[in-house]
Order: structure tokens, then sequence, then C-alpha cells
């Protein structure tokens, strides 16, 4: 407690300490001189949660692709759907030449007003795209959607909140640079300066918006809407969520 209220509780992201700020852009610079992608790391994640034999799957928020030409390899059919036109072209771009692939300009909510779609789906994945969305309306279309027995596989930021979520935020911050180390031994030797602080990298091309639930938030959230949904903290700042629509019944 302070003279004028409350504590604020101390958050990396926020804090005004100038010893903790030079640390944090001295590791932005070390993170830029080893990139590796946050999102694409979870691609395997994804994938292993696509049931076995899917047909047709959907990729919420496909950016430019990548995961969308990754499930390929696990499903006959795949569609991804961005609401950003200069992403959804890219990402057309890049794999108009994969067949069973198909890309459009659309939000989640367009794709689930078609009725015809509904239950057409064994999986639904989405990477960095739910804190872009009104989860609780992303997690009805995604039902809609979905056949009994499919799965809605969901990478998501959260914001940090409480003590529990400042510890994991540190370790994030961590070993953030000890996994660049691995995956980019070999460091980038000529960066623009925009990168030496720590900005420029490809992932930051893409739309970029703050979560604003927080993984206690996201767990109410998946209680009261996807019974059954399990939700965890991983690394990279991001916590996944996988949920199994229920065989045999209506899954909306």
């Amino acid at each position: 407690m302070t003279a004028d209220g409350p504590r604020e509780p101390f958050d990396l992201r926020t804090t005004r300490n100038a010893l903790v700020r030079a640390a944090g852009r001295q590791l932005g610079r070390w993170n830029a001189r080893r990139p590796w992608d946050h999102n694409a790391h979870f691609h395997r994640w994804v994938l292993a949660g696509v049931p076995a034999g899917a047909r047709r799957v959907l990729d919420v928020g496909s950016g430019r692709g990548d995961l969308a030409r990754a499930l390929r390899g696990v499903a006959a059919e795949v569609e991804g759907i961005d609401p950003d036109a200069r992403m959804a072209y890219a990402a057309a771009s890049a794999l108009r030449d994969l067949d069973g692939v198909h890309i459009a300009r659309r939000t989640l909510a367009e794709h689930a007003a078609d009725p015809s779609r509904h239950g057409a789906y064994d999986a639904v994945s989405m990477i960095a795209s739910l804190h872009h969305q009104d989860p609780v309306a992303a997690f009805a279309q995604a039902r809609a959607l979905l056949r009994p027995g499919g799965r809605l596989l969901v990478v998501s930021l959260v914001r940090p909140v409480g003590p529990a979520d400042r510890i994991w935020d540190l370790t994030n911050v961590l070993t953030n640079p000890l996994i660049g180390l691995v995956k980019h031994p070999c460091p980038v030797r000529a960066l623009p300066p925009a990168d030496a602080a720590g900005r420029g990298r490809r992932e930051d091309a893409m739309p970029i918006t703050d979560a604003a639930f927080s993984t206690a938030e996201l767990r109410e959230l998946a209680h009261g809407h996807l019974p059954g949904a399990r939700v965890r903290r991983r690394t990279g700042f991001r916590v996944t969520l996988r949920w199994t629509a229920p065989p045999g019944q209506d899954a909306r």
C-alpha cells in the first residue's frame, strides 16, 4: 500500500525501472539476431491434435498460409480464412498451386454464417487469432462448424494478470533467447536499425493487437462454453486450448 493507494503489481512489460528497461533492450537486440517464429513453433502441436483421417479442416487467421500448407499433410481439404486482405492475398498466392487448399478473405463470423458449413469440419485451428476476436462468439462459431468428435485447437496470446502469470511471463522472457540460440545458432549479421531495437521482424508485419483476456479468464470462458477444454500455459508467451466436440451429439 502506498500513500496514494494500493501498489500496482510489477509488470515487466510496462515498468519504468531504468535497469529493467535497459536489460529489456539488450534482450531485444539478442532476440533480433536469433529470431524464431513463435507461432510456427506450435504448428506441430496443431498437426498432432488433428483427428486421424481428417477430411476437412479450417485454419482461422491463416496469415501467410504456412499452417494451411502444413495441414494439407494431415487432411484432404484445408480452408484458410483471414479478414486482412494483405494476408489473404499473400496466402492465396503462396498456395495457389497446392491442390486441396483454399484461402478466402473472410472472418470466422462470416464463415460460420453459412449453415451449409455447420458440422462440416474435423478440426478448426486458430494460431494468434483468438485474441483478435470476441472469444465467446468465436467459441460458438467454432462449435457450429465442427463435426461431432471434431477438434478445436487454439494457440493464443493472453494478458498477464496475477502472480502466476507474472512468473510465467518472466520465465518466457528468460527462455526466449535460449530457444532462439537453439533454433538460430548463427546470429543474423546485418540488421536494419529497427530490428536492432527488436522490431521489424517478419511476424511484426502481420496485424497486431494486445490480448484483452488473461489465462484465468480464458479458462473461465472455456469452462462455460467448451466443457472439457484444456487450457495450458506454454513457451513463447502463448497458451494453448484444446477441445473435442462431443461425439454422437450436436456440439452446438
